[in-house]
């Protein structure tokens, strides 16, 4: 059973992939991590990211895959030093001199080299697990036979990470210097500004008030922005690859991101582990992915030259996620019983025919008779109608309209804390 391998730009993100399902996380320090605009993790926050994790039997990896340029190491070899306490799993790792580096401050440390080095050959592969490399992020520009040459190549305790959910970059595995070239933002060292994703027209130099309409519409030419990768129609195919770790992208996108699509993945691999002459695709799994912010989907190099169809958006927008209500709290703490007791004072019932009462904490606002979706772990969203809404203080309200509010609905389906409620994406349906 590959690991599945899940996103945290911050704390909440990381709670959310371990309660839908993530096998390991992946998150990066306040530096040296290639998402510098993620909101990332202090020291303080690694040290409880650790524990949180293998206290749920998870994984934690670090990344740490910027090049940093001579002037940096003396910052680097500060941070490392503050980790040597810090019961990471592995450190993700691009660059040479952070190797040795690391290798000679946290000996026992494991190395996983980063998709940044671009590995595309058993030649490459070979190279980086005689460095030491336990795992090795592959080159996302890989068609599923070079996968399984480079799997049969290497010794079978040198692990194959791959991507297959989320953005993809229109340069060599991320290695790209348009943003430093147009504003001075280096993407190598994780703060890229991604002049691919802005609007361009193409002129012709004799003709400049004549825009030449080659891929063209009223947004402008997107000959650079790529669609985002979604491998989940072919689980069966990345099953049987060889790769021993499914890495979802998305440290930027939001929690309710990182829960859906750690979810969905996460249904679909185990569907196919119980029983792989069985297995089907659900096209419910499809819906769940496409309530999420993202882009046009394809399925990147796996299946065939890109040129062979088609990777590039047509407009330059996110397609965006479904808005989402709230998420459950605890609804047992001394603080909710409290709560519940005075809903419960003016004769409501805790559990009727229709549901029993949860406790929310709002996203956005929510009305009674909306209709909506409860998320959980291990299930696709499940449609009902919002009931009765109540307030801390007990009273019925026709809508909760401010973010952070906490209240209380009725639901009819048993709810955990950190099930999601959202907005319904399909229609009614009954699961």
């Amino acid at each position: 059973m590959p690991e599945l391998l899940s996103p945290a730009g911050n704390f909440e993100k990381l709670e959310a992939a371990l309660r839908y399902g993530a096998d390991a996380v992946y998150l990066a320090g306040q530096h040296f991590g290639m998402r510098s605009q993620a909101g990332n993790f202090t020291m303080e926050e690694l040290y409880r990211a650790a524990e949180l994790t293998h206290r749920m039997g998870k994984k934690l990896y670090l990344t740490l895959n910027t090049m940093p340029r001579t002037h940096e190491y003396p910052a680097l070899l500060r941070f490392l030093d503050d980790l040597r306490g810090c019961p990471l799993d592995a450190m993700i790792i691009a660059d040479m001199g952070v190797l040795a580096t690391v290798k000679e401050m946290l000996p026992g440390m494991e190395i996983h080299i980063s998709t940044q080095a671009s590995i595309i050959s058993p030649a490459a592969a070979r190279a980086w697990a005689s460095l030491g490399a336990r795992r090795l992020v592959l080159a996302r520009e890989l068609q599923f036979s070079e996968i399984k040459a480079i799997r049969a190549a290497l010794p079978a305790d040198v692990e194959l990470e791959a991507f297959i959910h989320g953005s993809m970059c229109v340069s060599y595995s991320g290695r790209c210097l348009l943003a430093n070239m147009m504003n001075g933002r280096d993407g190598n060292r994780g703060t890229c500004s991604q002049p691919c994703r802005w609007h361009y027209t193409l002129y012709e130099e004799k003709r400049p008030d004549f825009p030449i309409p080659i891929e063209q519409d009223e947004l402008g030419t997107f000959i650079m922005s790529s669609r985002d990768m979604c491998m989940i129609q072919h689980i069966p195919e990345l099953m049987e690859s060889g790769i021993d770790s499914f890495k979802i992208e998305g440290r930027m996108k939001s929690s309710y991101y990182t829960a859906v699509v750690t979810n969905t993945y996460r249904m679909a691999m185990d569907a196919y582990s119980r029983d792989p002459a069985a297995y089907r695709y659900d096209p419910a799994w499809g819906r769940e992915l496409e309530s999420v912010s993202h882009r046009e989907y394809a399925t990147g190099f796996y299946l065939d030259d890109p040129m062979k169809q088609p990777q590039l958006v047509q407009g330059g927008h996110y397609i965006q996620e479904k808005a989402y209500y709230g998420t459950a709290l605890a609804y047992d703490t001394p603080e909710a019983l409290a709560e519940l007791d005075t809903i419960t004072a003016r004769g409501v019932p805790v559990e009727n025919r229709d549901g029993r009462l949860y406790r929310f904490m709002e996203k956005n606002k929510v009305r009674a008779a909306d209709g909506a979706e409860m998320l959980s772990p291990g299930h696709v969203g499940r449609f009902f109608y919002v009931g009765e809404l109540y307030d801390t203080t007990g009273c019925i309200r026709a809508s909760i309209p401010h973010p952070e509010m906490t209240f209380w609905a009725r639901v009819p389906y048993e709810v955990h804390p950190g099930d999601i409620m959202r907005v319904g994406i399909s229609g009614r349906q009954e699961v």
